[in-house]
C-alpha cells in the first residue's frame, strides 16, 4: 500500500516539475553540472585504453552541488558523470547528514548513489545501517531492500525493505517490520515512523506488546513518548484476560485506560462476562470499566447466558490484587434483564460479586416462567452462577397466571423465594400476608374454586414452577369460594397488577424500554421493619 502511495507521489511530483519546466520565464531549467575533483594523492589517466576516466588514489575528496564524496580511492567517469568509490566511503551534504559505506557508486546525472557494505545514513539523531542502500538527492530519499535498522534516541526499528527521509524525517518499513522500545516491541507488516515526534503509523496488522498488555491493530498510530495510541478497523486491547475491541480506540499506557467507540464489546474471559455498547472505558490500573449507548453485560459462566440493559453500566473493582479483591456492576437507568429462565425490570441495580447479590431499585419486577415478583426493592442472591434466592422487601407481591382469567396472588410487606437448581421451590411470606389461591383438581387439572386468606406469614410451596400448596404460621382467616359463587371483589387483591406488557421477551427486547401504565406504580412507604409470627400452622387448600 505504501508504495503504491510513493508511485502516486512521484507521479504528483513529476507532474509539478513538468507544469514549472512550461513556464521558462519564471523557473528556468536549472543547467546540469559535473562532479568535481577538489582532492586527490594521486590522478591516473589511460588516455588509450579509458581516455574518460580518471583514477583516483589516497584522500580522494569530490564534489557534486552542495554534496560532498570522500573514499580512499575511486574512478570518475566524465561521460556519464559518475563516479565509482572505494573504502572509507562518506558522504557528506550540509552539516546534517552523512552516509558512509564500503563502496560507492554515484550517477551525476540521475543523481542517485549506491552504497554497499557497512553502510550508515547519519541524519541528526537518526542512524539507518544496511549492507545495501541507494540514496535519490533529487527525492532526499534513501531506501534499503536486504534488510535494514533505523535507530533514534527512542526506538530501533528493523525491516527487510525500509525508506528514510531525512527532509521529512519520515520512515517507511515493510515486511517483518519489528519496533523495540524499553516499555514495549511492536510488530507489523507495514509501518510509518516519524523520527522528528516519534509517532509509528499502523498500516498494516501490527501488533504492540507489552508487560501489563498487548494491542492488535491494523490502522491507527502509536505515539511512543506519550504512550498513547489511536486506532481504527476493529483494534483489540487485551489485559489480563480482558479484551476490549471497537470500530476504534483510544489508549493511554501511562494512565492505564481505553477508550473504545462504536460496536463496542470487551470480554473477560476468566469471569466469563462481558460488556457491549457503541462506547466502553476501561481502566487497567483500577479495574474500573463502563460502558454506554445500547450498553449490555452478559454473564455466560453458566449454559444459558444472562443479559443486563441499561443506559449506563459501570463496573468497580475494590482491594485489587489482593486475596480480598471484589467486583461491583451497577446498571442505572432503565434496566431490563433477560435469560430463558428469568427476567427482571427495574429503574437501577448493583451486583456485588462479595456475596454474589443483586439488589434491584425503585419498582423492580421479577419473572421466572408464569411467577411475577414485585415491590419497593429486590435483592438476587446468586449461587454458580444460578438464582438461590430471592427477597423482596416492601409492598412485596407475587401473582401467578393460570389462564387469562384467574391469577394466584400473595402480597405482604416481604418476601422470600428459594429456588433449587433455578427453580423456585418455595415462598415465605410475611406481614399483613393476604392470598388469592386457586386449588386444581389433580385427575382433570380443572379449578376447584377460590381461597381467600388473610394472616401475618405463609409458607408457599411451588413444584414444576406451579404453586402446590400453602401453609400460614400463625392466626388467618380464610374462605373458599366455589367458582361459580366467588363475588367480583375477590378475583384480585388490592394490590394486584400484571405487569406482562413490560416483560422482555427476548434478548433483543432488552433495548425496548417500556414504562408502567399510569395507577400501576407502588405508592411510597416508610419502609418499616417486619416482624416474623408466632408458630402455628394451618393448612389451605388442598
Amino acid at each position: 500500500m505504501k508504495r503504491k502511495l510513493l508511485v502516486a507521489g512521484l507521479l504528483f511530483t513529476g507532474v509539478i516539475a513538468w507544469v514549472h519546466a512550461q513556464d521558462v520565464k519564471t523557473a528556468p531549467e536549472k543547467k546540469k553540472t559535473r562532479v568535481d575533483l577538489l582532492y586527490a594523492d594521486e590522478a591516473q589517466v589511460d588516455k588509450y585504453k579509458r581516455p574518460d576516466t580518471q583514477m583516483l588514489i589516497g584522500s580522494v575528496k569530490l564534489r557534486h552541488d552542495s554534496m560532498y564524496m570522500y573514499c580512499d580511492t575511486a574512478y570518475i567517469f566524465e561521460k556519464s558523470n559518475s563516479v565509482e568509490a572505494f573504502n572509507n566511503v562518506r558522504m557528506e551534504q550540509g552539516d546534517t547528514l552523512f552516509i558512509y559505506g564500503d563502496y560507492l557508486y554515484y550517477d551525476g546525472v540521475s543523481q542517485i548513489a549506491m552504497l554497499r557494505g557497512n553502510v550508515r545514513m547519519i541524519n541528526r539523531n537518526t542512524t539507518l545501517t544496511t549492507d545495501s542502500l541507494n540514496y535519490d538527492r533529487i527525492l532526499n530519499l534513501g531506501y534499503y531492500f536486504q534488510g535494514g535498522t533505523l535507530t533514534d534516541e527512542q526506538n530501533v526499528l528493523t525491516s527487510v525493505w525500509g525508506e528514510y527521509s531525512p527532509a521529512t524525517k519520515i520512515a517507511v518499513f515493510n515486511h517483518e517490520v519489528n519496533l523495540e522500545n524499553p516499555k514495549f516491541v511492536l510488530t507489523s507488516d507495514t509501518l510509518e515512523y516519524s523520527t522528528e515526534n516519534k509517532i509509528a503509523t499502523i498500516l498494516g496488522p501490527s501488533n504492540i506488546v507489552s508487560q501489563q498488555n498487548h494491542i492488535y491493530s491494523e490502522l491507527g498510530i502509536y505515539n511512543t513518548v506519550t504512550e498513547q495510541a489511536e486506532l481504527l478497523n476493529r483494534s483489540v486491547l487485551t489485559n489480563q484476560g480482558k479484551r476490549l475491541t471497537g470500530d476504534s480506540l483510544f489508549y493511554d499506557r501511562h494512565l492505564g485506560y481505553g477508550e473504545a467507540f462504536n460496536n463496542v464489546q470487551m470480554n473477560d474471559s476468566v469471569n466469563r462476562n462481558m460488556l457491549t455498547g457503541n462506547y466502553c472505558y476501561y481502566n487497567e490500573l483500577t479495574g474500573h470499566a463502563l460502558a454506554t449507548q445500547r450498553a449490555v453485560a452478559v454473564d455466560y459462566s453458566q449454559g444459558d447466558s444472562l443479559y443486563v440493559h441499561g443506559d449506563t453500566l459501570r463496573l468497580l473493582t475494590f482491594d485489587m490484587n489482593t486475596d480480598s479483591m471484589y467486583r461491583e456492576m451497577r446498571a442505572y437507568h432503565k434496566v431490563r434483564i433477560y435469560r430463558t429462565d428469568v427476567q427482571a425490570v427495574c429503574d437501577s441495580l448493583v451486583y456485588n460479586s462479595k456475596d454474589s447479590c443483586m439488589t434491584m431499585y425503585t419498582d423492580p419486577v421479577l419473572w421466572h416462567a408464569t411467577q411475577q415478583l414485585l415491590g419497593e426493592e429486590i435483592k438476587v442472591y446468586m449461587k454458580d452462577g444460578t438464582i438461590n434466592w430471592a427477597h423482596i422487601i416492601n409492598q412485596a407481591l407475587t401473582v401467578e397466571r393460570m389462564d387469562s382469567i384467574h391469577y394466584n396472588q400473595v402480597s405482604g410487606k416481604e418476601m422470600k423465594a428459594f429456588f433449587i437448581e433455578g427453580d423456585m421451590r418455595q415462598v415465605d411470606v410475611n406481614g399483613s400476608v393476604m392470598l388469592i389461591y386457586y386449588p386444581v383438581d389433580d385427575k382433570d387439572t380443572t379449578l376447584i374454586g377460590l381461597n381467600y386468606a388473610e394472616g401475618g406469614f405463609l409458607r408457599m410451596n411451588l413444584k414444576e414452577r406451579k404453586m402446590e400448596k400453602g401453609m400460614f404460621i400463625g392466626k388467618a382467616n380464610g374462605t373458599m369460594f366455589p367458582m361459580s359463587q366467588i363475588p367480583a371483589d375477590k378475583y384480585r387483591l388490592p394490590s394486584y397488577v400484571w405487569f406482562d406488557y413490560i416483560r422482555p421477551r427476548n434478548k433483543e427486547d432488552i433495548f425496548d424500554w417500556r414504562g408502567k401504565k399510569a395507577g400501576d406504580e407502588l405508592p411510597k412507604s416508610d419502609r418499616r421493619q417486619v416482624t416474623p409470627g408466632s408458630l402455628h400452622i394451618r393448612r389451605t387448600g388442598n
